[in-house]
């Protein structure tokens, strides 16, 4: 609009005036929607064309408008986004976390994020602007959280404390990526329940430090497991006081895996030990020979305990039971994974010491497979009285025998390679509840032994899924709800092929990528090359 200015304007009169129409023109975009007016009295005082005074001009009202916001920008990625108009929230010096009424579980939780936000943590006090909530109630899925910004403030609240976790994971990945949260409300939750890594400190010795560092890394992926394969025939990696003659000179002492512990559990981390017998106890024979499994022609398989010998029974026993104490958490990993014995083409013919042990404790129809049957079924027994969940490896499973592992055990499917290994469907229709560590996509083998190649993350985030437990190929989506999740597992066959720093570099878009597919369980819509740059960006 152009404004007809009749008469000269000089000095505060003249100022006044152009603020006056350039506020009018900028709320007005520059276009009329009726005729022009100028002040009506004063020395600048001006006629309309028809000579009538002219009418008042209306105070403009500036607003500021919003388009409507986007989903935050995250790994993994959030699964609803409500979007809405505002300004989002940026962390300020005026703003703080605190934690809702009934809510102070929580504290560590707010503690951690308004570190990393760099806000002041307030406690239990009412919110005011500027402020991040964190609120314990609802009645939703375990480990979901609502997220809400509206108002200039956040609010974060969850029916368990590691939803809230999870929320404020979101809030820092998005506050990371673009410096703000963004506004609407965010309604997440996990699709599959376990979720995580698997590192093998056998036969890698792995420091305190480093483990700490992937639960940190673990935790803002929103991953909820760790297992740890701490037991096997190169070394045994944490310290024991029923048998310390079977630890290695590396190992964690107990003080350590308690402070491994109590990070993990801030950060919502269940650690999984596993001690694997009867295989895989090489450390264990070394400090006692005389549980050594000798073939009839005298061969000794390496890290093969004789489970016809009581004894073999009772060490492992022992350490079952003191670790067992160490470790509280929900989990217990039994192992039963390749058990030279029944490997052999005739197992009873190789081992026959196994099979007339077999027919002894359980009838003339007995196999070497039922004696290791039973010794799963044992071992189990032990564990069982802690309440943990009790897991074993597939080709630990076994058809046709007189003998069945324990119905309550969770299959750890890894390869249907192995000699007795079945496809997963059968463990599936028997109703077997299964973890998914597909050693296609999902096994980091140090130097890349017998075929293996270094899982990358784009081959995880393009082509599998949770139902892909064996191959390349999904079982029955039927099946979904039986399989709980699954698990990255790094094992270190040749342990000096790769540094632990190179370890921890070459899982982390892997991790990343198994993120995404366990949390979302819908087609990621960002490209490749867009979650790898974001993974990158949202790091740390």
């Amino acid at each position: 609009m152009r404004y007809s200015i009749r008469g000269p304007r000089r000095g505060p009169a003249l100022l006044a005036t152009s603020v006056a129409l350039a506020t009018v023109a900028a709320c007005s975009g520059g276009s009329a929607s009726g005729p022009a007016s100028a002040p009506s009295s004063g020395p600048a005082a001006s006629a309309s064309p028809t000579g009538a005074p002219p009418p008042p001009s209306p105070t403009p009202t500036p607003t500021r408008t919003y388009p409507l916001s986007s989903a935050p920008l995250t790994v993994p990625a959030v699964r609803a986004h409500e979007a809405a108009r505002g300004p989002g929230w940026k962390p300020a010096p005026t703003g703080g976390v605190v934690i809702a009424a009934n809510s102070g579980g929580l504290a560590d939780e707010g503690k951690l994020i308004a570190g990393e936000l760099g806000i002041p943590y307030r406690g239990a006090v009412a919110a005011g602007p500027g402020d991040v909530e964190l609120a314990l109630g609802g009645t939703g899925a375990p480990e979901s959280y609502t997220l809400a910004v509206q108002g200039g403030r956040v609010r974060i609240s969850g029916p368990d404390e590691a939803g809230v976790f999870y929320g404020t994971r979101t809030l820092k990945q998005s506050v990371k990526a673009t410096g703000a949260m963004p506004e609407g409300t965010v309604n997440d939750r996990p699709a599959k329940p376990q979720r995580g890594l698997n590192v093998d400190t056998a036969r890698k010795h792995f420091t305190a430090a480093w483990i700490e560092d992937r639960i940190r890394e673990m935790g803002d992926l929103k991953l909820n497991q760790l297992g740890l394969h701490f037991s096997d025939d190169q070394g045994f990696r944490i310290a024991s006081d029923s048998h310390p003659e079977v630890v290695s000179a590396q190992h964690l002492t107990k003080a350590e895996v308690r402070r491994i512990l109590a990070l993990a559990a801030e950060r919502h981390v269940t650690v999984v030990p596993e001690i694997d017998s009867p295989g895989h106890l090489g450390a264990v024979i070394a400090a006692h020979p005389d549980l050594q499994l000798r073939s009839a022609s005298g061969r000794a398989p390496r890290g093969a305990v004789d489970i016809a010998n009581p004894e073999s029974a009772k060490i492992v026993d022992d350490l079952l039971r003191e670790y067992a104490q160490l470790f509280l958490g929900a989990y217990w990993h039994l192992g039963a994974d390749e058990y030279v014995a029944l490997m052999a083409k005739n197992p009873e013919a190789t081992y026959p010491k196994l099979a007339q042990a077999a027919k002894a404790k359980y009838g003339p129809s007995a196999r070497v497979q039922d004696l290791a049957t039973g010794w799963l079924n044992d071992r189990a027994a032990v564990v069982r009285p802690t309440g943990k969940t009790l897991k074993a490896w597939n080709d630990g499973f076994f058809t046709g025998g007189v003998v069945n592992a324990a119905e309550d055990l969770e299959v750890e499917y890894w390869t249907g390679k192995e000699i007795g290994a079945r496809p997963p469907v059968p463990y599936l229709s028997q109703g077997r509840k299964m973890v998914n560590l597909n050693d296609e996509y999902l096994y980091y083998v140090l130097g890349e032994p017998n075929d293996f190649a270094y899982p990358t993350g784009r081959r995880i985030y393009e082509q599998w899924t949770p139902l892909v437990v064996r191959g390349t190929t999904p079982v029955p989506a039927k099946y979904d709800a039986q399989i709980l999740g699954a698990r990255f597992a790094v094992w270190c066959d040749l342990a000096n092929s790769q540094t632990p720093a190179q370890v921890a570099a070459g899982i982390r878009l892997p991790l990343a990528a198994l993120s995404q597919k366990v949390w979302n369980p819908t087609k990621p819509t960002a490209s490749w090359e867009r979650f790898r740059a974001l993974a990158e960006r949202v790091r740390g």
